[in-house]
């Protein structure tokens, strides 16, 4: 990033899909913790943690990482919705609180190397760079929020962080598959990205209602495929639909698909693509643990 990092620095490469969004205000936290779905309160400064923003039916708008820098400071990090539209709609429900929201200034580009401080959800926070660990079972990687610019990423590099995402179980929605799923359905307990014990939230009484009764029977499973799977496609066994695909396409060959968690096994699944294409044959493979924050 600079003629002054040392020779065997990662190379980090731009996620321009990523935003940032600033919360600030001496009612940050509290204004957190009534609308997302994660424990803000239980985080200390200067760490982070998966969160979500539901609906009012418990359905995932966003899937997000929370930073922490201060009880009158936290940073959202997004991978897909776009910051603009995001703070649009969140300032809705500010009412009388006393935060502010915003689009931030940083940048967010990754490396797959382990980050120089960061581990597990404790941040590195520096003066013109914030870095968080991804790593997970499968090996490292760093995100970083910063100011300057730098080369755009390959397309391999693209590829491989939406396709690790993938992996360890973190959903990459699109437009159409916003509100369309809740968080058991997206399996987001791997990643400890919902509480079902804080106070209220929006969705809260449904998401609870769901654990507490035992009443989960849809889960997320990474199929691969030798084509891209779009996002939306039914998923066929037997010639019956079971399910569809939640995210795919942009991660290649691989996909995140929302299925009973009975599904028969011995079974083959086959996605659609689209009503007039021929059903294309997928197989299931395993999530990768380690990402929970």
């Amino acid at each position: 990033m600079s003629d002054n990092q040392p020779a065997n620095a990662p190379t980090f490469a731009p996620l321009p899909r990523y935003g940032v969004i600033a919360l600030d205000g001496p009612e940050a936290a509290v204004f957190a913790q009534a609308q997302f779905a994660n424990d803000v309160s239980a985080l200390a400064p200067g760490h982070w943690h998966w969160n979500t923003w539901l609906t009012a039916k418990g359905r995932v708008i966003a899937v997000f990482a929370l930073l922490k820098q201060a009880d009158d400071a936290l940073l959202l990090v997004l991978p897909d919705m776009p910051a603009t539209a995001f703070c649009d709609t969140l300032r809705r429900f500010v009412f009388r609180r006393k935060v502010s929201i915003s689009p931030a200034d940083w940048r967010v580009a990754g490396a797959f190397a382990t980050p120089a401080c960061a581990r597990d959800n404790a941040l590195d926070l520096a003066e013109a760079r914030i870095e968080l660990d991804l790593g997970a079972a499968d090996g490292p990687r760093t995100l970083r929020l910063h100011r300057e610019a730098i080369d755009p990423p390959s397309a391999d590099f693209a590829l491989r962080w939406y396709q690790q995402d993938l992996r360890v179980g973190l959903p990459r929605l699109v437009e159409g598959q916003r509100e369309q799923w809740t968080p058991q359905q997206l399996s987001l307990e791997r990643l400890h990205a919902f509480s079902v014990r804080k106070g209220c939230y929006p969705g809260q009484e449904i998401v609870a209602r769901t654990h507490f009764l035992g009443k989960t029977k849809r889960g997320a499973l990474l199929l691969e495929s030798a084509q891209p799977l779009p996002a939306g496609a039914q998923v066929l066994q037997s010639g019956q639909a079971v399910g569809h695909v939640a995210c795919g396409t942009e991660a290649g060959t691989l996909a995140l698909a929302v299925l009973p968690l009975d599904l028969d096994a011995a079974q083959p699944l086959q996605v659609q693509p689209d009503p007039a294409a021929a059903a294309v044959p997928v197989h299931v493979r395993p999530l990768v643990d380690g990402l929970a924050r």
